[in-house]
């Protein structure tokens, strides 16, 4: 007892003791905590590379290069980023059917879930535009106005004042943008898909393009657009369909006429 005691008393005692409990308090610790979540995530967006790698194999490299270099009959993928994936495979677009001036929209053949994928590899290749969260593409209290003017300045040249679409050149188009998702929306502003300009947020912010798409998505709410009885004559406006007016309203009124004029004459004749 006496030895126990002194060694208790030992100016060493009380460090021996604090390096036990923490040794002890470390040991535990690594035994039941969770894993290290940024080593978890690290993981996981691993394995979603190495799957989006196997897809892009098969669906995607006879055109663009096996490792998105690109080739004739493809761009190359490298700094495209993830969102112009989400936006060109989720619209079908992508992979296209066959060449040509434009590639059309068409139904998806892909799940969201692989579109990650495939979007978490090529972003792997090169940095890029990111795919957007719900908070910045969601039109919630966004201005409406000032997404009028941002759309009729930016926009309405190519896609018609009310969204519809329009002919470009050489075959192109401008495709109507009804039926849009906003996600999709704010990924074309941000990567700018086939003839589009692009619009980062140096040039058009994250704000500003929640207004633009407010906007679309009112002209395309018959309960909300300007004009949501009648023809809408390419949505151009009082213009149009004074002109529609004015063609056939004269020709009636001058076939009319006409038809009285004979008539007339063959009763004067009788």
């Amino acid at each position: 007892m006496k030895k126990l005691s002194a060694r208790r008393r030992h100016p060493l005692a009380a460090v021996v003791v604090l390096l036990l409990a923490l040794a002890a308090t470390g040991g535990l610790y690594a035994a039941f905590a969770p894993a290290d979540k940024a080593q978890a995530e690290e993981t996981s967006q691993s394995l979603a590379i190495e799957e989006g790698k196997q897809l892009y194999t098969v669906g995607c490299a006879s055109c663009h290069g096996t490792g998105g270099e690109g080739t004739t009959d493809g761009p190359s993928l490298v700094g495209v980023g993830s969102a112009a994936v989400d936006c060109q495979v989720g619209t079908g677009r992508m992979p296209a059917q066959q060449p040509g001036a434009q590639v059309p929209k068409k139904k998806n053949i892909y799940s969201q879930a692989e579109i990650d994928q495939l979007a978490a590899y090529v972003a792997s290749l090169g940095a890029g535009p990111i795919t957007p969260t719900e908070e910045q593409y969601s039109p919630k209290g966004a201005d409406v106005a000032n997404g009028g003017d941002l759309f009729r300045t930016n926009c309405a040249q190519c896609h018609n004042f009310t969204g519809k679409g329009g002919a470009l050149t050489e075959g192109k188009y401008a495709p109507t943008l009804v039926g849009v998702s906003p996600k999709h929306l704010y990924e074309a502003m941000q990567t700018g898909p086939q003839n589009m300009p692009s619009f980062p947020d140096g040039i058009m912010g994250e704000k500003e393009k929640q207004d633009v798409i407010a906007y679309i998505e009112t002209m395309n709410d018959p309960k909300k657009a300007a004009n949501p009885a009648g023809f809408t004559l390419g949505g151009l406006g009082p213009v149009t369909e004074g002109l529609f007016a004015w063609v056939f309203g004269l020709g009636a009124l001058i076939a009319a006429a006409v038809w009285v004029a004979a008539h007339t004459a063959k009763a004067k004749k009788s």
